[in-house]
């Protein structure tokens, strides 16, 4: 009965520890993307796409990053994707810029070029996605930019 108590009590600091790391005034990091080239090492049919990534933590307390899984998808089809368990630590109120690789998805791209190629797009609904892995006490941060991208007309 007594280990059952010391049991419960070291359950109860680490949550209250875990509690107390995540503010109220908690803001979500930002993450921009900063580059986008081919990987030189790409051959044969799946190309490798290295993306610049730059992470800005608005907070306190530094971002311990484990790992982070990321997609992007134009027009609601998925056209990039990937993960990675290499990142650097973000200062708090500080940033830090990395790159990562990800591979195309064939069939969301075959979708989106024969959207492309139908004529009827004046514009493209993007939007990245990423979650980021803090550590097994933390929650995951789920990060998510879109916009549009507005295609030149053709006359």
């Amino acid at each position: 009965m007594r280990l059952f108590s010391y049991l419960n009590a070291l359950l109860l600091l680490a949550l209250l520890a875990a509690c107390a790391s995540w503010s109220p005034n908690y803001e979500t990091p930002q993450v921009n993307v900063t580059s986008f080239s081919l990987a030189p090492e790409t051959n044969g049919l799946a190309p490798r796409f290295i993306i610049g990534l730059q992470i800005i933590n608005p907070n306190r307390a530094a971002l311990p990053l484990k790992g982070m899984s990321y997609s992007v998808e134009v027009e609601n089809n998925r056209i990039l994707s990937g993960a990675t368990p290499d990142l650097p630590r973000v200062p708090g109120y500080g940033m830090a810029d990395f790159t990562i690789e990800a591979s195309p998805d064939l069939l969301g791209s075959a979708r989106l070029i024969n959207r492309l190629l139908s004529g009827q797009t004046s514009s493209l609904d993007y939007i990245f996605k990423a979650k980021l892995d803090v550590g097994s006490l933390m929650p995951f941060i789920n990060i998510e930019e879109s916009g549009k991208l507005t295609m030149p007309e053709t006359q």
